[in-house]
């Protein structure tokens, strides 16, 4: 692995893991279309491949960003987590954002220990990439158009508002505007935050965005577009941490020989431009949407199909 191919991978990763287009599918898409030497050298579907454990420990330096970017949000959430472990209690919002969190967390961190070798062997090949990548698109599309037909048919007149769909207090809102975003996560109902943190189970396919499933997930269940996207951030960063650190061994032995100077370069490209990501995106989604996502990922999965099966 050269040096140019560790920073321009780690730049995409750390972009793409938190834009809603799938980093998996990048990583998997990029070398095939430059083709050559980086087909050969970026294969993530190979037996005992470095580039899977590249890519994977990647996960460490863009969860770093998003821990960075976060670090007021973690504190909060990390002493909820201790005192309702000593208190026996879930009462404050801290508490409640905490074990929202660590039970969202659940399903994906199974599904991944149990069927991303199988995803990874089968799947992790161009072609099913760029079709995944169609099909985000599509989901992405659909999530917004579902969403605007919810608020078109809505009849409160009120402020932005999130629904608890609770079957006791169906009609109960939360103004959006009298809290702050962690205060208004917290609020969300247990059973409705596992849901949306399942959503994560389809980011194992390559082409598939773990954020763009969880903030549709989440737009879906009613939370605004800045509280889907800052939802999404919060669960993807113990999730995308693990993922990491369980390769970094992999990393320190036979599959890193040669490449920790690559591995260095690629991980620091990665933090800068998940940093920079996250710190655009938590903008963007105050006021705007997924549609251009969903373009992007229908014309590129689109117009890489083509590459690869016609060139």
């Amino acid at each position: 692995m050269s040096y140019l191919e560790a920073i321009v991978v780690g730049a995409f990763q750390g972009v793409t893991e938190l834009f809603p287009v799938s980093s998996l599918g990048h990583s998997v898409l990029i070398p095939a279309l430059v083709g050559g030497q980086w087909a050969k050298d970026l294969d993530v579907s190979a037996p005992e491949s470095p580039y899977l454990a590249f890519i994977v420990g990647l996960h460490v330096a863009t969860a770093l960003a998003l821990l960075v970017f976060f670090w007021r949000d973690w504190v909060r959430i990390i002493g909820g987590f201790c005192t309702s472990i000593r208190y026996r209690r879930l009462k404050t919002p801290a508490e409640r954002l905490a074990w929202l969190i660590v039970l969202a967390t659940i399903p994906v961190g199974v599904s991944g220990l149990l069927l991303e070798h199988l995803f990874r062997s089968t799947l992790g090949k161009p072609i099913p990439a760029a079709s995944f990548l169609i099909a985000n698109g599509a989901v992405l599309y659909l999530g917004e158009r579902l969403r605007r037909r919810a608020d078109r048919v809505s009849t409160v007149d009120e402020a932005p508002a999130q629904v608890l769909d609770t079957a006791d207090v169906a009609t109960q809102v939360i103004p959006a505007v009298e809290t702050d975003p962690d205060t208004r996560l917290a609020r969300i109902p247990l059973k409705r935050g596992v849901l949306i943190g399942s959503a994560q189970i389809l980011a194992l396919l390559p082409g598939i965005s773990r954020s763009g499933v969880t903030m549709v997930a989440g737009l879906l269940r009613g939370l605004s577009h800045e509280d889907a996207a800052r939802f999404s951030f919060l669960l993807a960063t113990p999730v995308i941490l693990a993922a990491g650190a369980l390769k970094i061994p992999d990393l320190t032995g036979p599959l890193g020989a040669g490449i920790h100077g690559p591995i260095l370069a690629g991980s620091v490209a990665s933090f800068v431009s998940a940093y920079l990501a996250v710190r655009f995106l938590t903008r963007y989604f105050h006021t705007r949407t997924l549609t251009p996502f969903a373009i992007y990922c229908g014309v590129a999965g689109l117009a890489s199909l083509l590459w690869l099966t016609l060139g």
